[in-house]
């Protein structure tokens, strides 16, 4: 009875290796079979701890090398304020015979975390590729809640118009890029956010003569006035008040509120596992940029989360797609 017992445990112990092997190996069988399709993940957390940990999956060099033919320019002070100094960080290639498109990249954290050094793997990637690359800080939630990081990337984007002569890269010719949270910011700065007390002498307005030319939106919110922001936590941290009391304030921090036919070319990424942004964000956001015959390509990450290009598969996939939309639309 006993041995009975034994060999239906081993037998089921087999089972469930042997479907724990076919779930973590099938994306990358599909992959291959499918090379240039967006790359399938494995929807659960665990699997996919279990395919980095038994090497089938990579993470990126979130610290690589500077190469020597790219110039690092660090802690370049763009505004200060309330004693705090905001500073941004330029990669530029160091034989440059004509001013260079410029990828401003924003990190992500919630509002309330992260750091510009975030993105550093991009950063050094697309100065390789012949751009010249920027990080920006911005206040997080310790430093002010919402408007605040809204209003220090926009007066970012107002330093880089007017220095581009001074750094090689054309002001006419730049591209937002942010993931999450820092997607979120890249979107407003590139739909036309204001703060309703902003003073006509402000920075933002008087750059009237530039625009964003190209945005890149990695799995960012979209509106927060919908039923998945109203409640969540970071959300109502950044706002600093409930959507029942400040609905308003909720409407004015989504992108959404901005669109309209002028808006730049955008790219989204997103991965259909996400349970921090869901998904639906993105469809709303491709939906309205459709209407209003805004250009815009979306590349759905199958059974991804959030952050997923931290996998090197996911980022290989990423990078390429997004220099195929810089080529399109910048150079």
């Amino acid at each position: 009875m006993k041995s009975k017992i034994l060999k239906r445990l081993l037998f089921g112990l087999l089972i469930i290796f042997i479907l724990s092997c076919l779930l973590i190996v099938t994306p990358r069988i599909w992959s291959a079979m499918n090379p240039g399709k967006p790359p399938v993940g494995y929807h659960f957390l665990a699997p996919a701890y279990l395919a980095i940990g038994v090497g089938l999956e990579e993470l990126i060099n979130k610290t690589p090398d500077i190469p020597e033919d790219i110039e690092e320019i660090k802690n370049i002070e763009y505004k200060s304020i309330d004693g705090k100094s905001l500073q941004l960080d330029i990669y530029k290639p160091k034989k440059l015979d004509k001013a260079a498109p410029l990828l401003v990249f924003i990190h992500g954290g919630g509002w309330s975390g992260g750091q510009r050094s975030d993105y550093l793997f991009y950063l050094v990637a697309f100065a390789k590729r012949g751009y010249i690359t920027a990080t920006v800080s911005y206040r997080l939630l310790k430093d002010g809640p919402y408007p605040a990081c809204a209003e220090d990337i926009t007066d970012a984007v107002s330093w880089f118009y007017r220095n581009g002569e001074k750094y090689g890269y054309d002001p006419d010719r730049i591209a937002l890029i942010g993931g999450s949270a820092g997607a979120h910011l890249a979107l407003l700065a590139a739909y036309g956010w204001k703060n309703p007390n902003v003073t006509i002498n402000s920075t933002v307005v008087s750059d009237s003569g530039h625009c964003i030319k190209a945005v890149v939106d990695l799995y960012g919110p979209i509106d927060l006035t919908t039923e998945y922001a109203r409640n969540n936590p970071t959300v109502t941290s950044f706002i600093t008040r409930s959507f029942a009391v400040a609905p308003e304030l909720f409407r004015e921090a989504s992108p959404i509120q901005y669109l309209d036919k002028n808006d730049p070319p955008t790219m989204i990424l997103h991965g259909t596992s996400d349970e921090v942004v869901p998904i639906s964000q993105s469809d709303m956001l491709k939906a309205r940029l459709d209407s209003l015959g805004v250009p815009c390509v979306y590349y759905l990450l199958p059974l991804w989360p959030h952050t997923m290009d931290i996998v090197q598969r996911v980022n290989d996939f990423s990078q390429l797609k997004m220099n195929d939309f810089f080529e399109k639309y910048l150079k």
